[in-house]
């Protein structure tokens, strides 16, 4: 339960209050008891014998109607101002002729109130319309660990040579730069990767091909292809 800052009661005493009101107890005692006001006292009484424990929980403290609240029409329109013509708020109080602080409110209520906002707004997306119309097939370079990996990996038995094994059986040094290849299909965001020793075009078309039969088994008919370059 979330208490106003300023409360008197929490809910165990209001709800001590109210009990002891209807165990006999007048209000002036309850009221005292409890160090608030008869007109507090009463209040949680009269909510805890109608609503029960629901009644002594706090309650928003925001009116139920707000006659001269801007109606929603109004509103509208200053935000489609703002949004198509990036008028400013003095600008658009002069136009509706409205005070300036009722429009500067209500533009930063709606999420308005700076312009540099309507940038962020304008959000480009697209998405292919079926799996394998385009893939896009990407090189990261990621940097080999000097020295290999620490004792919490190794568990301290390992010797450090400067030279591992790889999993084809070749011996190369532990620096350098290992190169993971991506394949990604735009429309299912199905993806291929491999950790391969370099990026020359051997070893690319050679991963290219296991991509496409990856593809090819989850049903994905490549169609278009295209690179870090930008190439289809």
């Amino acid at each position: 339960m979330k208490l106003h800052g300023n409360a008197e009661l929490s809910l165990n005493k209001r709800r001590r209050l109210a009990r002891r009101v209807e165990d006999g107890w007048t209000l002036t005692k309850a009221a005292e008891a409890a160090e608030v006001s008869v007109r507090t006292a009463r209040k949680w009484v009269r909510r805890y014998a109608a609503e029960g424990e629901l009644g002594l929980l706090d309650r928003s403290s925001r009116p139920q109607s707000s006659p001269n609240a801007t109606p929603e029409q109004r509103v509208q329109l200053i935000a489609l101002l703002r949004r198509s013509t990036r008028m400013t708020g003095a600008e658009i109080a002069e136009v509706l002729a409205m005070p300036i602080t009722t429009v500067q409110g209500i533009l930063t209520r709606i999420g308005l109130g700076k312009r540099s906002r309507l940038d962020q707004e304008k959000v480009l997306r697209y998405e292919r319309k079926r799996a394998g119309e385009l893939v896009h097939v990407d090189v990261k370079k990621l940097g080999r660990i000097e020295r290999g990996a620490g004792k919490r990996v190794t568990g301290g038995s390992s010797h450090y040579t400067g030279r591992l094994t790889d999993a084809a059986g070749k011996r190369r040094g532990t620096t350098g730069w290992e190169c993971c290849h991506v394949a990604i299909d735009d429309f299912s965001r199905l993806a291929y990767v491999e950790v391969l020793a370099d990026e020359r075009a051997t070893t690319a078309i050679g991963f290219l091909r296991r991509a496409l039969s990856f593809f090819a088994q989850h049903g994905v008919n490549v169609e278009r292809v295209m690179t870090d370059n930008g190439s289809a």
